[in-house]
Formats: C-alpha cells, sequence, structure tokens
C-alpha cells in the first residue's frame, strides 16, 4: 500500500533536481507527468546549453545510478535522439573519491587478507573515482605467505613485485542501485499503462537491459572474466594489449589488474611527439575493431579515448571492461550483407536483408522500406569519401525503425556507439582519413571466408552434424513418451494426478516429438 506514495515522493525529489539543472525538457518529450514537469520549468530559470548537457548535469546530482543511465542512453540514439545521446556519452563519470580507508577495508573483507599482505605500496591517494568503483595503484609483495585467505594464496609464491591497478567498489552502492532500480521499473511500466505510443521502445526491456548492464558492472569478477577472453582472443597479436587479470587479488568487489600505461588515442600532439605513426596507429585500430566485431563477436563497448592508450612499442591497450558488447554469428552475418549491399547502393537488396532478418514486421511495405533507405543513405554517400561516416549511416537506418515500427536491436546500437566513437578519434588523428576504408580490406576477406558458396556448405554441413548429434536424446524423448503412453493404456484408467501430469500440454509435446523424429529419420 505504501509502495505508490514512496515512489511518487522519490520521484518528485528526482524531478526537482533535474528541474533546477533546467534538464526537465527530456522529461516532457516522454510525456510523463505533465502536470509537474511543466509547472517546474516555468518556475526556475532557464540555464545554458543543449537539453542533453543539462541532463547530464542533472544525473551527475542524482548519483551513481543517474550517471549510469546517463552512460546506458548515451548507447540508445534511437530512444533519445542522436544530439542528446551525443551530449550524454559526454557525461563525466568522476565523483569524489571515498576514503582511502574503506577501500583498504573493503579490499581485506573481500580478499580475505589485510592489504599489507596483499601489497607491498598501496597508494592511498585514488588514481581515479567514479560512480561505481575508484582505482588505486599498488605493487604487489613477492611472496604471500600463508593466510585464511578465502582466495588461495597459501600455496602461492611470487617471484617479483608487480605493479598493478585494484578496483574498489564504493561502499553501499549495491544498495542504492537496487533502490533506484527498483523506481525505474515502476516508472517503465508506469510508461507503457499511461503512454501507448512508448511501447515500441519497450519500457520494461529497456529497464531489463539496464539492470543487466549495470549489476555486470558491479560484479568485478565479470569484468575480470571480459578482460581475460578478450586478451584471449588477440593472443599472439603484437598490435593489441589487454591488461592481465591478477585473479588472486580479485573478486566481486574487488578488482586487481596489471598497470599499464600509454598515450590516450586522441592527444595526437603527444603521439607524435613520441614518434608514433599515426597512420599505422589507426591502421591497427580499424584492424583491431573489426577482428573484435567481425572475427570474434565480442567488442570492447566502451571505446572512448580514455579506455584506449598507445603505449611506448606502438601497440594499443585498453582498460575498463565493465561494458562489453556480443554480436552472435546471424548478426555478423547480417551486418556484412548491410555493408555489401549499402556499399553497392542497392538498397532494394538493402531492404530484403532486414526483412529477411525478421526486423521487418509482417505487413509492412518492401519498397517504400528500400525507398527510405534511399533517402537516408544516398545525402551521406554525396560526402567525399574520407567524409562519409559509416556510423552515422548505420544511426541513420536504426532510426528508420520508428516509422516502420521495427522492434530497437541493442547490440547494434551499442555497435554504433563505438564506431562513433573510433571515428572521433581517427578525426581528431588524421582528417583526411577514413578508418573503415582501412578495415575494407578486412572486411571484404572475411565475407568471402564466411559467406562465400564454400562456407555455406561448411554451414550446412555443421547443421547436419549438430542435427545428427541431437537424434539419440530425440530418440530418447520418444521412448519416455511411448512407454508412458502404453503404461496407460494398459491400466485404462487415470488418477486425477495423472491426468493433471499428462493432460493436453504432454500430448501436444509427445505428437511434435514423434513428428520431429520422423522428420529428421525421414
Amino acid at each position: 500500500m505504501l509502495r505508490t506514495p514512496v515512489m511518487i515522493w522519490r520521484l518528485l525529489g528526482i524531478l526537482w533536481t533535474l528541474a533546477r539543472h533546467d534538464a526537465l525538457a527530456a522529461v516532457e518529450r516522454t510525456g510523463l507527468a505533465p502536470g509537474v514537469t511543466r509547472p517546474l520549468r516555468r518556475l526556475l530559470p532557464s540555464r545554458p546549453g543543449r537539453p542533453g548537457e543539462k541532463l547530464a548535469r542533472g544525473f551527475v546530482e542524482l548519483g551513481p545510478s543517474f550517471i549510469k543511465l546517463g552512460q546506458f542512453l548515451a548507447t540508445r540514439a534511437d530512444l533519445i535522439g542522436e544530439e542528446m545521446a551525443a551530449d550524454l556519452s559526454e557525461l563525466q563519470d568522476r565523483l569524489k573519491p571515498f576514503p582511502a580507508a574503506a577501500a583498504r577495508a573493503a579490499i581485506a573483507e573481500e580478499l580475505g587478507v589485510g592489504v599489507e599482505t596483499l601489497f607491498q605500496e598501496f597508494d592511498d591517494t585514488p588514481v581515479s573515482a567514479a560512480s561505481i568503483a575508484q582505482v588505486h595503484f599498488a605493487v604487489t609483495r613477492p611472496q604471500v605467505a600463508g593466510s585464511s585467505a578465502t582466495v588461495p594464496l597459501e600455496d602461492v609464491a611470487e617471484t617479483s613485485a608487480r605493479e598493478v591497478a585494484i578496483k574498489v567498489l564504493r561502499p553501499g552502492v549495491e544498495e542504492r542501485v537496487e533502490r533506484d532500480l527498483d523506481l525505474l521499473y515502476w516508472l517503465a511500466r508506469l510508461a507503457e499503462r499511461s503512454e501507448p505510443r512508448l511501447r515500441r521502445f519497450r519500457p520494461l526491456a529497456v529497464v531489463a537491459e539496464f539492470e543487466r548492464v549495470v549489476k555486470t558492472e558491479m560484479d568485478l569478477r565479470l569484468e575480470a572474466a571480459a578482460a581475460s577472453e578478450l586478451a584471449e582472443n588477440f593472443a599472439g597479436d603484437a598490435t593489441y594489449r589487454v591488461p592481465t587479470v591478477d585473479w588472486l587479488r580479485t573478486g566481486k568487489r574487488v578488482l586487481t589488474m596489471e598497470r599499464i600505461g600509454g598515450i590516450r588515442m586522441d592527444d595526437r600532439a603527444a603521439l607524435l611527439a613520441a614518434g608514433h605513426d599515426l597512420q599505422q596507429v589507426l591502421e591497427r585500430a580499424a584492424a583491431i575493431f573489426f577482428n573484435q566485431v567481425f572475427r570474434d563477436g565480442f567488442f570492447h563497448g566502451d571505446q572512448h579515448p580514455g579506455n584506449m592508450a598507445v603505449d611506448a612499442e606502438g601497440r594499443i591497450v585498453a582498460v575498463d571492461f565493465g561494458i562489453m558488447g556480443r554480436l552472435d554469428r546471424e548478426t555478423r552475418f547480417l551486418l556484412a550483407d548491410m555493408l555489401l549491399a549499402t556499399l553497392r547502393r542497392d538498397y532494394r537488396r538493402l531492404a530484403e536483408v532486414q526483412a529477411e532478418a525478421g526486423f521487418l514486421p509482417q505487413g509492412q511495405p518492401l519498397d517504400l522500406f528500400a525507398q527510405s533507405l534511399r533517402a537516408v543513405c544516398e545525402p551521406i554517400f554525396g560526402q567525399p569519401l574520407e567524409r562519409i561516416s559509416f556510423a552515422r549511416l548505420l544511426g541513420q537506418l536504426l532510426n528508420l525503425t520508428e516509422s516502420f515500427e521495427m522492434p530497437v536491436q541493442p547490440q547494434l546500437v551499442l555497435l554504433q556507439k563505438n564506431m562513433l566513437m573510433a571515428e572521433g578519434v581517427s578525426r581528431r588523428l588524421d582528417p583526411n582519413l577514413n578508418i573503415w576504408l582501412l578495415a575494407e580490406p578486412l572486411i571484404a576477406a572475411w565475407v568471402r571466408r564466411n559467406r562465400g558458396p564454400q562456407a555455406r556448405a561448411l554451414q550446412t554441413a555443421e547443421e547436419v552434424r549438430q542435427t545428427l548429434l541431437r537424434l539419440p536424446h530425440l530418440a530418447r524423448q520418444a521412448d519416455l513418451v511411448l512407454d508412458r503412453l502404453a503404461e496407460a493404456s494398459r491400466e485404462g484408467r487415470k488418477t486425477a494426478y495423472e491426468a493433471r501430469a499428462f493432460g493436453p500440454g504432454a500430448w501436444l509435446a509427445a505428437a511434435a516429438l514423434l513428428i520431429a523424429l520422423f522428420a529428421l529419420l525421414s
């Protein structure tokens, strides 16, 4: 009974904070609480800046969950528009650091060993403090003595001290995020009930996606696993470096990794002063991005310049693996087919590719969709080749979803955000070079290997193999169904329990299994 009044009170507090930053324009666009937002806008003075900039300032004051919400919304230009998404992407995730004593206590509680046991040096001044966690530099002890640690440190004999970076969650951040997620779910349900036009954006699904992202970031073991997988994908690649995870000093609330450094990817003057070849840097960046997206289907989801650097050997190094994107094989094929159709300006084929992927709802006219694709793409192709933004082109294609009631594809939106970041860095380093043209030979070779006749034949053979592997399981299921049918026939009766257990749903399942088995064996 008290839930709704509490939520309304919290919502009013949030609206008041946003109103003080003149950031209610974004809320008004949704049509939620117009009786509150409009009077508040008139009551308080306007402030300079675009709506997205004002909203970013309001989110910073509202705290960790809302900072993360702003960063998440920056990946969803399909929901909030490109200008606001661009403004929110600049949201600075910097907060006042929490005391070093709290960081030391968190490390000891998580790992079961005091900081002095684990590290011979620990810098109490954090190198960065963000909404979810802060980072300290430290030096490990060469030898780790036996202890009652929850991690198996007692058998470890490290031969040398290592410089590391330690990420520690903010005290109480999990509880605060849970409380804010509760409010966001309440608002999403309210939006779906009161604003039918917002249902296409699936507010509840969006909040669920945000919950998955932010909870992944708060379990630092998952970030460690992402870094480890990314490093494994690039094992032996001399152009890319991912810091090594120190698993012995890592837990849910503490992440310890190799300390690595370099020059920020967007610092043109410093890169030149250090003797780096900017075209080589961009060629490597393009190849790395291509390999993550197409070869591996697993890519760094937050590749802003602060997370990317160039080390003394010219390798591109990455940090912060809290947000990662995945693309399954079918989506990668879809991207390749879309890219080829777009480069050929074959808009009919581009429309067919998306329709075949199920993106275009039944009943929507294919010819009109192809015409809309042409209207979006042709102005972009009218620019000089080096100025063409394939990230903006993908964004424009995604924006067509509203006109044709197409479901939103979150994985493609995250990819588009990272393409925009890559293009921004590329143009700061060399405005006359298009990073995607550097990757074009790699993409063409990948398409030949994976979309040619031989690749399709291999894929068909693999599908047949997988089907054959499932045959014994299907046969066992069919035997179980037949045994139950025979038993029921012999008894000639069913108890009430059996009637429930072997009701219409079970009959349908049995029939489906038998049909599937017959189809596979025929």
